[in-house]
Formats: C-alpha cells, structure tokens, sequence
C-alpha cells in the first residue's frame, strides 16, 4: 500500500512541477534584472499543502532546478543557482506546514523564498544596486533586495493565496486522496 501512495504521490508531484513550468512561460517581467509576476506558485503551493512540507521542498527544488535550466533565468554563480532557484522554490513547499490553514501556509511558503531572494540580492547581487531605485536613494543594500524582491513576490503570492483560498472552500483539491 505504501509503494503505491508513494508512486501516486510522486506522479502527483511530477504534474504539479510541470503545471508550474508551463505558468513559468506566462510571466510579467518586471525589472530587467530579474524577477518577474506569474502563476507558478498555485501549483506548487498546493502540493506542498497536500502532501507536505518535505514533499512539497521535493517538489520546489525540482522545479527550481529545471527553471535555472530552462526557464530563461539568470544565474552569477552557484550562489546564484542556490538561492534564487533550488532554495527559493524549495521553500515554498514550507506551506505543507499548515494543511488546515492553507492561506497561512502561502505565507509562509512565500515567506521562505522571499528569504532567499533577498539574501540572493544581498549576497550575490548586491554590487549592482543602483543609487536611486523607484525614485528612493538606495544607500543599504539589505532594504533595497528587500523592497525589489517584495514587489513580485508579493504579488504570486496574493495570486496564489486567492486562488488557494477559493480552492479550499469550494473543492477537495487541497486534500489528498487515501
């Protein structure tokens, strides 16, 4: 019985990445330097509260590996590819925390990517922070990733916790077949 939830479980996994690969070519750039407004989190954020957090990081890991290679993205270095894909995506799957309180878990599944999009923006891409960004003088490089990586994450995640919310309500999807 195991092997077979598991195999369901991994088929399930498999179609939710997929369904966050095919949105990730739906997308509103934003700023030329990356980031961008999209769907992605919907399906990824709805296996995490469907299996799990463990599984859901499964999940995002892979698909923020196979957006570093073919989802157009720019990395500076394994820095780069760590936190701006494999970690960020990763964690949104921390939304598998609280099955019963879904919108919750979108927060902290976007959360815990914004974290690693601003330390990204940090670490890795600091030393390109313009001196006046959306008409503010940007003197600290910690507040400036901040309010860059909050503008779209926030976004996909208000996206994605409306349509959770709705799903939760008015559907099983969020539960998990036995």
């Amino acid at each position: 019985m195991k092997s077979k939830q598991t195999t369901r479980t991994l088929c399930e996994g498999a179609i939710m990445v997929a369904m966050a690969v095919v949105l990730n070519f739906f997308k509103f750039d934003l700023f030329a330097q990356g980031g961008s407004m999209n769907l992605l989190f919907i399906p990824l954020m709805v296996f995490a509260l469907r299996r799990g957090p463990v599984w859901g990081m499964g999940a995002g890991l892979v698909f923020g590996v196979l957006k570093a290679i073919i989802g157009g993205g720019i990395a500076y270095g394994w820095q780069s590819l760590l936190l701006d894909y494999a970690l960020a995506y990763a964690l949104t799957g921390l939304a598998g925390f609280t099955p019963k309180k879904p919108v919750l878990g979108t927060v902290i599944g976007a959360l815990g990517a914004l974290l690693s999009f601003v330390l990204s923006g940090v670490f890795v891409w600091g030393e390109y922070m313009p001196d006046v960004f959306l008409g503010m003088a940007m003197k600290n490089v910690w507040i400036y990733s901040f309010i860059y990586n909050f503008i779209y994450t926030a976004f996909n995640w208000l996206i994605a916790a409306i349509v959770i919310y709705f799903l939760s309500k008015k559907t099983k999807l969020l539960q998990p077949e036995k």
